[in-house]
C-alpha cells in the first residue's frame, strides 16, 4: 500500500484539471537571477571595465527615462529582477545589459474600413477608433513582440466578428452597446499581453450608394403616406366641424347674412379688380318661389 500511494497522489492533479484551459504565464519578477560561471565572469568584468574607464564609462552607464515611460532591462539576455525602471535615473553596465523603453500614455489608431457582411445580407463598410495603453511594460516586451501592432490587427479581426452577427438596423442604433462589447473583448484578449484597452468608438457605417437610394425612397414613401393620413385626417375634422356649423347657421335666419357680410369684407380687404354687388338672399328666395308657383299653374 505505501507503495501505491504516490501514484494516486501524483494522478489526482491531473483529474481535477481535466477539461480546463492551461494556466497563463506568470512572472516571478523578484526571483534570483541565476547566472553559470561564464555569466559570472562576464558580469565581473564589465564592472571592473566600468571602473577602470571612469569617468567616462558614465556617460554609458546612466541613462534617464521620462515620467510617462519605463524601462525594461535585460542582463546577459535575462530579465533583470525589480521589474521596470523609471522614471528618472537608472544604471547599465555595458556590453552585458540592454533595455528598451516602453512609453505608457494612452496611444489610438484608427482601424481600416471593414467591409463586412451583416446578418441580414447587407453588405457595408465600417471604420472604429481605438484607445489603449501599456499596462506592464515588463509583460508587454516579453510576452508578445510588438503590442501596439498586435492589438491593432486584433481589433481590426475583432471588429468583422463582432459586426458579423449584428443587423443593419442594430449597428446604425446601437452603436454604444457594440463598443463596449468589442472593447470587452479586445481587454480580455490583450490581458496576457501587458495592453490595456480604454475605449472603442465606432466612426462610421458606409452603406452602398443603391442600397443608400433604396432606403431613401423608403423613407420618402413612408413620409408620403403619413402626410396623406394627416391631411385626411384633417378633411374629416374639417368636414365635421362645416356640419355642425351648418346645423347652427340653420337655426337663425340671421346667420346666414352675418356670414354672407363676413365673406364679402374678407374679399375687399385684398387688393384685386373684382367687382362684388351683394345682393339679398330673400330676393332670390322670393323669385324661387314664384318660379315654383307658375311651373304648379302649367302642369295644371
Amino acid at each position: 500500500m505505501p507503495r501505491h500511494m504516490p501514484m494516486q497522489t501524483h494522478h489526482q492533479p491531473r483529474k481535477t484539471t481535466r477539461g480546463r484551459a492551461p494556466p497563463k504565464r506568470i512572472l516571478d519578477l523578484h526571483q534570483q537571477v541565476d547566472f553559470t560561471t561564464c555569466g559570472w565572469i562576464l558580469t565581473f568584468c564589465s564592472y571592473a571595465l566600468a571602473i577602470l574607464t571612469l569617468p567616462i564609462s558614465i556617460f554609458l552607464c546612466v541613462k534617464v527615462v521620462q515620467e510617462y515611460e519605463r524601462a525594461v532591462i535585460f542582463r546577459l539576455g535575462r530579465i533583470k529582477p525589480g521589474g521596470a525602471r523609471g522614471p528618472g535615473l537608472f544604471f547599465v553596465i555595458p556590453c552585458i545589459d540592454s533595455y528598451k523603453k516602453i512609453d505608457l500614455r494612452v496611444l489610438s489608431f484608427e482601424v481600416p474600413p471593414q467591409e463586412l457582411l451583416s446578418k441580414d445580407a447587407v453588405t457595408v463598410a465600417v471604420d472604429a477608433v481605438v484607445y489603449f495603453r501599456i499596462s506592464n511594460a515588463t509583460i508587454s516586451v516579453i510576452n508578445v513582440e510588438d503590442a501596439a501592432r498586435s492589438t491593432k490587427l486584433l481589433a481590426q479581426t475583432t471588429l468583422r466578428n463582432i459586426l458579423g452577427t449584428k443587423t443593419l438596423t442594430e449597428m446604425l442604433s446601437d452603436r454604444d452597446v457594440i463598443s463596449l462589447q468589442m472593447q470587452a473583448t479586445l481587454d480580455e484578449t490583450t490581458e496576457p499581453w501587458g495592453v490595456k484597452v480604454e475605449r472603442v468608438e465606432m466612426k462610421d457605417v458606409r452603406l452602398p450608394h443603391q442600397l443608400q437610394r433604396a432606403m431613401a425612397a423608403e423613407a420618402e414613401a413612408t413620409r408620403d403616406a403619413c402626410a396623406k393620413i394627416i391631411a385626411a385626417e384633417g378633411e374629416q375634422k374639417a368636414s365635421k366641424a362645416l356640419a355642425d356649423a351648418a346645423d347652427v347657421i340653420a337655426t337663425s335666419p340671421c346667420a346666414i347674412q352675418l356670414r354672407y357680410l363676413q365673406t364679402l369684407n374678407s374679399i375687399s380687404s385684398e387688393k384685386n379688380n373684382t367687382i362684388v354687388f351683394p345682393f339679398p338672399m330673400e330676393v332670390i328666395s322670393r323669385f324661387v318661389k314664384n318660379g315654383t308657383k307658375t311651373r304648379k299653374n302649367v302642369i295644371k
